[in-house]
Parts: structure tokens; sequence; C-alpha cells
């Protein structure tokens, strides 16, 4: 498979697009003034610890505390119970148990780690175990386990790696090998290990010396990190619009790679990096709700506060099999654009997807089994349930950034998140009933009335008739006024030569 990276720096923000042969999988966007916080490593003081939740919140400076769930308190020294911690790879295991009794009280100093970004009003997420990445090891303080990158799959090269991680291991350190270490020479895996050890030294000398709440480790900016965790053999080139980017990266490389950092390359050309490689028009795709296949089928994706829903629709597909075969296709080539378009938006949470309905067992297998190969291809954890009676798969998937849509767009203020206004005839409605308790508080004759110009349109067109009855009714004369600062679904009142807005003196639900 061949992987190539892009990454755009604008003023606004710094865009990564990641290509495998040829088409968008992935795409990641950070704002300049909203750096990611996942990785971060705070020393907070405890806020509220509430056993009946089963959880607390830290001060880590953030605006909203941080969450601290006790599934993801991992070291024996703020737990009260005694816990298997022991699952078969030296890891803790406690968080199996519905009832943790912790051991923290208010105001004490704790150390933990961001594993989910802040969002809308909930704070970030946080573990005590703490992990600081390298180019191909993860160092884990605190813990006493090795780890070997599941993605490994060569049993000699996991049985070198693994008995030189042994030796490199040091009592109270966890280890954990990365993909990227697959065919490194030890010289090169020692060399890591002791720069994430002497940093490791550093943040702790930091973390005496600060006083809580303070951020003792920043991890990477997004495009430094995904160079560091995705830049492995397969990937081809990564080309960059920002010199100073550039040389950041680069000497990152040097520093850890060197052999990878001819990869780099610095796009010089007037016309902007994304769209000379089409990637722009793919990213305003993502932002719309409607997906098309090549088949003439379509999905539609909706995103809700409580989950994401995907329906899928025939559209202009006209097979020539019998219906049922038909829905086997389409629902295959389905299954494998979902799987991309959730990586692609980064969609996360409960996930349902209403496939067209198919009767045969052996066919809702084919998809879910499709759908489940497909979705091996995501860094994301995720879980996903057969197809139920109803028509209907359930699957979740691991959040760790807000989505794609959060981070490119923003609320409508019109609509409010809706994503519709009322109508036409229901804001005239509401014209009737603010005139109806205006008139029954004053004796004003003459008002005049500011719509948006469409619906000023309307009723000049189609509604004069009712416009003229609604000024008898009301005994009033009305002036109307098209103007374009006054949104589609609102209307403003104002009297007098000066035209003093009167709107607000009555209040219509």
């Amino acid at each position: 498979m061949k992987k190539e990276i892009y990454i755009s720096k604008s003023i606004g923000e710094t865009r990564i697009a990641i290509l495998e042969d040829d088409r968008l999988v992935e795409v990641y966007v950070e704002k300049e003034d909203q750096h990611r916080m996942v990785g971060n490593i705070y020393k907070g003081k405890v806020e509220n610890v509430l056993p009946g939740m089963q959880a607390a919140f830290v001060d880590i400076g953030y605006d909203i505390n941080a969450f601290l769930p006790f599934s993801e308190i991992h070291s024996s020294e703020y737990l009260n119970t005694d816990y298997d911690r022991d699952n078969g790879n030296g890891r803790s295991n406690h968080h199996n148990s519905d009832n943790i009794s912790v051991d923290l009280q208010t105001g004490q100093d704790i150390f933990v780690q961001v594993i989910k970004e802040p969002f809308a009003s909930k704070g970030p997420r946080v573990t005590t175990e703490v992990a600081i990445p390298g180019r191909l090891l993860v160092l884990v303080p605190n813990a006493n386990y090795i780890g070997i990158s599941k993605k490994i799959w060569d049993k000699y090269e996991r049985r070198r790696l693994r008995k030189l991680a042994l030796q490199l291991k040091e009592d109270g350190l966890g280890l954990i090998v990365r993909t990227v270490a697959e065919g490194k020479s030890e010289e090169t895996i020692r060399n890591d290990y002791r720069m994430l050890r002497e940093h490791w030294e550093r943040l702790e000398k930091k973390a005496r010396r600060l006083e809580a709440p303070a951020l003792i480790y920043e991890d990477l900016e997004t495009a430094s990190s995904v160079i560091r965790d995705l830049l492995t053999s397969d990937v081809g080139k990564i080309i960059l619009d920002s010199k100073r980017l550039y040389k950041r990266l680069r000497s990152y490389l040097e520093d850890v790679s060197p052999n990878l950092a001819n990869r780099l390359e610095l796009y010089k050309l007037k016309v902007p990096l994304f769209e000379s490689m089409g990637i722009e028009s793919e990213i305003s795709k993502l932002l719309r709700p409607k997906v098309w296949l090549k088949s003439g089928a379509y999905l539609i994706i909706e995103k809700t506060e409580a989950m994401v829903v995907v329906d899928v629709n025939s559209g202009r597909y006209v097979g020539r099999e019998l219906h049922e075969e038909n829905s086997l296709k389409i629902n295959l080539e389905a299954a494998r654009e979902v799987a991309r378009q959730l990586r692609l938006r980064d969609l996360s949470g409960l996930i349902v997807i209403d496939f067209i309905d198919m009767r045969e067992p052996d066919n809702q297998r084919k998809v879910y089994y499709e759908l489940r190969k497909e979705l091996k291809k995501d860094r994301a954890k995720v879980a996903v349930s057969p197809i139920s009676d109803f028509g209907l798969l359930e699957m979740t998937r691991q959040r760790i950034r807000v989505s794609l849509l959060d981070s490119m767009s923003e609320e409508c203020p019109t609509c409010g998140g809706s994503g519709r206004i009322i109508s036409k005839d229901t804001l005239i409605t509401r014209i009737d009933h603010w005139l109806r308790r205006y008139k029954a508080k004053h004796r004003s004759l003459r008002l005049t009335l500011h719509i948006h110009p469409e619906v000023y349109d309307y009723l000049q067109e189609q509604k004069r008739q009712a416009l003229r009855g609604l000024m008898w009714q009301n005994f009033i004369h009305l002036k109307i006024v098209p103007d374009n600062t006054v949104p589609r679904d609102e209307f403003r009142f104002t009297k007098g030569k000066d035209r003093v807005d009167i709107t607000e003196e009555v209040e219509v639900g």
C-alpha cells in the first residue's frame, strides 16, 4: 500500500491529509489558537471525588475540570482495594470492576495525562497511567510491563524485540515497543530508550519544582505527532508548504530516524498545496451529509449529540439481479465507504448504520464481516455488533479528538444547530401574534415591519390578501420594508420617523 502525507499550514490552522493508494483516508485539523491536549501530562489537584459516579474531577488549569474515571486509575498509590493487576502482559486489570474504591482526597496532587480532548461542555478525560511516546518506544512510568505492538506479525521479530525490551527495562518503568521499531537495530532502539529515560528524569524534576495545577509535559503539535506516529516504511513522501515547519520536522527526523529525513519535501508552487492535489474539494465534501457511491447509491450521515446515524439508500442504482442480490451489492459497497467516512470525519461514540433490508442471514453476515475487515485499517478502537432483526448495525468508535465537522464548522446562528428554520407562513403567524399582543397594550396606528427580502417577496406575491386582513384585524397600518440585515426567520418592528426599534417590547414564543 502506497501512503503519502500532505501538510498545509495557513494563518488560521494546520491541516494534515493522509492518502492511501491515492485515496484520502484521514484528515486532521489543528487551529492556531486551539492546540490539542491529548498526550499532555499535568500535575493536577483533586477537586471532587464522587464514588457514586465512580469518578473524580481534577483541576489541571483548564477552563473545565478534567474527568478522571476510577477505571483510569492504574496506580496502586491511589487504590484502596487489592485488584488482580496482571492480565497476562502485566497491565492493570482492575478496570473490570464495577465498584472501585480509591484513596483520593480533595486538594491532593495527582499526575494525569489527557486521553480525550475536551468537547462542548465536557472537560478533557484523563488517566493516571502516564505514557511518554518516543519514535520507537513508549515509556510508561510507575508501571511494570512490556508490550509489543500487535501490528508486528513476525514471531521471530517479536521475540527479538521483547528480549531487547527486557534488557532495557528498569524497575518501575513499563515499556511498549511501537510498530515502527520493527527491523530497527539494537543500537537505534537503545538510543530511543535513553532519550526517553532522560526526558522522564527532567519531567520529574520539573514536577517537583512546580505547584499544581501545572503543565508538566506538552506533546508534539499535531503535524509533528502524525510524523512520529505514522511515518513507517510504507510512507513514500511527506509534502509540506511551510518552510518553518519543514525545518522543524527535518531536524526532528534527523535526530530519531535519519534514513527517513529525505522523504520530506517542501512544496514551493503558488497554487495552494491541497488544491493542486485535489484534496481541498474532497475535504469540502466531508462537511456534507450525503456521500455518493460509485454504483449510484448513497449514504446519509447525520451526527447528533447522542450518536451518529448512517442511512444507506439505493439512490440511482438499478441492478439486474433480484432484490436480495442488489441489496447485498449496495450494502457491501456501503460498508467499505462507511468505514472510510468514519476515519475521514473522525466520528465517534455510538454509531447506528441502517443498511438496506436483506432477508438472508448469510448476506447479513457478509456485510458485517466486510465492515469489520475495513475497520481494521482504523487506528481508533472499535466494537461492532452483528446486524439486528430490525436491519440495524450498532457499533462504537473511540473518541480521541473532536470530529472534523466540529473542527471545521460552527453552529448556525439562525437554525441553532437543527439544520432547519421556520417556514414563511409560521413567521407570518408570529408577526400576527406580535401585533395582537402589542395592540393590547398600545394605541399606535402606524408601524414599520422589517423582514428579509425573500419573505417580503412572498408577502407581496402570494399573501397580499392575508396582509390586508392582518392590518384590518389589528386596526393598524403597516409599512413593509425588505431588509437584508434581518435573518430569514426573524422580523423587526419600528415606529416613528426615527424608526425606534420596538420588537423587544413584546415576547412571542
